[in-house]
């Protein structure tokens, strides 16, 4: 057996299980107790974004002085965000204490994300039809006789005949 061959082989079989492997990135967001609407809907769209990209998200709520004594208030804005994403994201750590920090993690849950996916395609593919030139149901097609009314500044032939032939009323 040819050494160099069964060391190239085995070079390449390693090189096809790297590809295969996935990795994990942990990605970190920080909010704060007293978070703005505007800076929370931010940083919550980055958060989905890691999400969907198949990212784990670290979230980590930071207190300052005493507002480590009200962690009620980082407990909503974390059920906020996990009520957010939960179309494509699962609780892989539950909200908790550290010291002055709370944390939760999320992970991407690939049968939600499919599923929504899969939705989005059945809505495009509905939408589509319509789209490509083939009439709906809901519109009337173009050169439909109740939109289009002909336009003539004499009377109609038949209505004509209709007042001629009408007896003219007789005042005594």
């Amino acid at each position: 057996m040819d050494y160099g061959k069964y060391k190239y082989e085995a070079a390449q079989r390693a090189k096809e299980s790297r590809k295969k492997a996935s990795n994990v990135v942990v990605k970190e967001m920080k909010y704060r107790p007293k978070i703005g609407a505007g800076d929370f809907n931010t940083k919550t769209r980055k958060v989905e974004k890691f999400l969907q990209e198949g990212h784990k998200v670290k979230i980590t709520i930071m207190f300052r002085g005493r507002e480590v004594t009200h962690p009620e208030l980082g407990r909503k804005i974390l059920d906020d965000i996990a009520e957010r994403t939960e179309d494509y994201a699962n609780i892989e750590a539950y909200p908790r204490l550290d010291g002055r920090n709370m944390t939760m993690v999320l992970g991407p849950d690939s049968k939600k994300g499919k599923a929504k996916k899969k939705q989005q395609k059945e809505a495009e593919a509905a939408t589509q039809p319509a789209a490509s030139g083939q009439p709906s149901e809901a519109a009337p097609p173009v050169g439909d006789a109740a939109t289009q009314a002909p336009v003539s500044e004499s009377p109609q032939p038949d209505m004509v005949a209709a007042e001629s032939a009408a007896p003219e009323p007789t005042t005594p």
